[in-house]
């Protein structure tokens, strides 16, 4: 088994049944061409496939028999970020009453897409795309011929760096203005971040399919996303509207982020930013509602288990090797800390 096949975002049944005249999907990025998560000539049968993989829903098409009608979905998830594409052989109409948790980027390869999201009535297609946000509804009207890929981020993802670069707690959750224009030349480096995510899923022996740089591509995707496109949390990024002791936390977080397989101490953090320790307690505690080593705890263990998520049997990777590398001395107490925060053994989550 390949890493890509233990990671790709196949969590449903492929569609069973007689054998059936297969349409051809248009376009499907080469790197997803082989991660088909499924093939259906069932409306009844899409629908309840796009609610497993996206969110519950209704799908109606605008043909009727005898039009051929049939639908495919391939993807790929690494970490947190998902690269998905979506094609309906005919035309219809996407109903989803709630998203789930999860942002994505839909952007039409061909084709345009009507689409009512976040109070907003649009059309997106080769030059414009629609980002959508967690727990809203969304309706999508596919024309002729429009083949979708959809870049998918995980809500908790994007949250948890969202926070990082603000140096606090986030105050209510991220909601993007639907609209994203694609001409910009800001907008074209990020396309070619996802270039970039698609190449190195398709190559062999790139760096993703070793199970390095899968953290490095997603955050330039996030982070690329959290500054270009407009949301209720753009005007944050301008130093001149981050108070003082977000500045300090945000300084603060870097030196941690640098430093997180060090023996760090609170006196390290509060050095780092020329404070007291009882400063940096005090700020923590004000910005992120944790004590400095309680936020160190927590990024150590998220470092470790995307190690052992990424981590294939055949590598010799051990759980030991990986803890110590980020900064847990002590087996039986990290045992303990990992499970509480992620629910099982770190030796389970190395063999899943």
């Amino acid at each position: 088994m390949s890493r890509l096949e233990r990671l790709r975002f196949i969590d449903i049944r492929r569609t069973q049944g007689p054998v059936r005249r297969k349409v051809r999907s248009r376009g499907v990025p080469p790197a997803l061409a082989a991660h088909e998560i499924f093939y259906s000539e069932s409306v009844r049968e899409t629908a309840a496939l796009l609610g497993a993989a996206l969110a519950p829903g209704h799908l109606v098409v605008d043909a009727a028999p005898p039009a051929v009608f049939a639908a495919s979905l391939h993807g790929v998830r690494l970490r947190d970020v998902s690269l998905l594409h979506l094609d309906l052989s005919v035309t219809g109409t996407l109903d989803i009453p709630v998203l789930g948790n999860y942002y994505t980027v839909c952007l039409p390869t061909n084709g345009q897409v009507t689409y009512q999201h976040a109070g907003q009535k649009l059309e997106a297609n080769t030059v414009c795309a629609l980002v959508t946000s967690p727990g809203l509804p969304l309706t999508l009207h596919l024309g002729v011929d429009t083949p979708i890929l959809i870049v998918r981020i995980e809500e908790s993802a994007l949250n948890a760096l969202l926070a990082r670069l603000l140096g606090r707690t986030l105050p209510s959750k991220i909601i993007f203005e639907p609209a994203f224009d694609l001409t910009s030349e800001a907008a074209m480096r990020w396309s070619s971040a996802v270039q970039l995510m698609h190449t190195e899923v398709y190559y062999p022996g790139s760096l993703i399919q070793r199970g390095e740089g899968i953290g490095a591509i997603e955050e330039l995707l996030m982070s690329s996303l959290l500054h270009l496109q407009p949301s209720n949390f753009r005007h944050h990024f301008s130093d001149a509207s981050i108070h003082s002791e977000g500045r300090v936390v945000r300084k603060a977080l870097n030196f941690i982020e640098t430093h997180l397989g060090d023996a760090l101490t609170v006196a390290d953090i509060a050095r780092s930013v020329h404070l007291s320790k009882r400063s940096i307690q005090q700020v923590f505690h004000d910005e992120l509602g944790v004590s400095p080593m309680a936020y160190v705890q927590r990024r150590r263990l998220e470092r470790v288990r995307d190690e052992l998520v990424d981590a294939m049997p055949s590598e010799g990777v051990t759980v030991a090797a990986v803890a110590h590398r980020w900064g847990f001395n002590h087996p039986g107490s990290f045992a303990v800390a990992y499970r509480r925060q992620w629910g099982e053994s770190p030796s389970t989550t190395l063999r899943t």
